[in-house]
């Protein structure tokens, strides 16, 4: 089955706006050890008013719902696996990311007396694949962002939060096993080659106070947010191969 990359598990996380009806069939009750009758459960679910049993009859239906932005989400990644091709990305952030990842790393050490380097090894489970950027081993993981400008740089930490990102960093701590993790938003001087027409102020920052230009989210590991998003990285990935025979039979393929 495809593994769920980290940076993917906050467009998965949304909440549903209703029970997923996939969740309401013998195949599924069976997967997730449910014996009640599928009439009484719908019964429930119809319910205007619901007692605290009720309500705990369906969390694990909640938990399992996708929601309707996430199986979009998810019919994309289906698509690019059967067609074997990539999305388009923001080539120039994307190239700066990469190009000045070192610079990026260097100025985190610089505010907060470290002296970290660039992580390699990717972690593979049976529902996630994904490698941060610096890891202490037992201790935290950071994830690097470059700003492509200081128009673009988050200088607030409030601004510098998204629930994709706050995903993205509990997928890296569950992977290596950490209680801390990091989002570093650095800003560092943009190679000329990228620059091309835009304003140059916007991208020659080094004269700037070092701590101006390091924007950091603290996010602390929580086991009962991470159980609910392992199950939900379980249903993508039987949603997306769900999605992927759809397509096949959709063009009339046999499998």
């Amino acid at each position: 089955m495809e593994l769920i990359h980290p940076s993917s598990i906050g467009k998965i996380m949304t909440d549903p706006v209703s029970i997923d009806k996939d969740l309401l069939t013998k195949e599924a009750f069976a997967r997730l050890g449910i014996f009640a009758p599928i009439d009484d459960i719908k019964e429930i679910i119809k319910k205007k008013t619901k007692t605290e049993d009720d309500k705990k009859i369906l969390e694990v239906f909640w938990d399992h719902s996708l929601s309707a932005g996430a199986k979009t989400y998810l019919k994309s990644i289906a698509k690019t696996i059967c067609y074997d091709f990539k999305k388009e990305v923001d080539v120039k952030a994307f190239s700066k990311g990469k190009m000045c990842e070192d610079a990026a790393i260097e100025l985190i050490n610089s505010v907060y007396f470290k002296s970290y380097k660039k992580h390699v090894g990717r972690i593979e489970t049976d529902l996630m694949s994904g490698e941060c950027d610096i890891l202490v081993p037992k201790t935290l993981v950071r994830d690097v962002k470059n700003a492509w400008s200081l128009d673009t740089f988050p200088v607030f930490i409030e601004d510098a939060h998204t629930t994709d990102y706050e995903f993205q960093l509990r997928g890296y701590m569950h992977l290596y096993d950490v209680p801390e993790a990091f989002l570093d938003w650095c800003l560092v001087d943009t190679p000329d080659e990228l620059i091309k027409w835009e304003p140059e102020h916007l991208h020659r920052v080094s004269h700037i106070d070092p701590c101006m230009r390091v924007t950091t989210v603290h996010y602390t590991r929580d086991l009962e947010i991470e159980r609910k998003m392992l199950i939900r990285c379980k249903e993508a990935q039987l949603f997306i191969e769900r999605m992927k025979k759809q397509i096949l039979i959709d063009h009339e393929y046999s499998f």
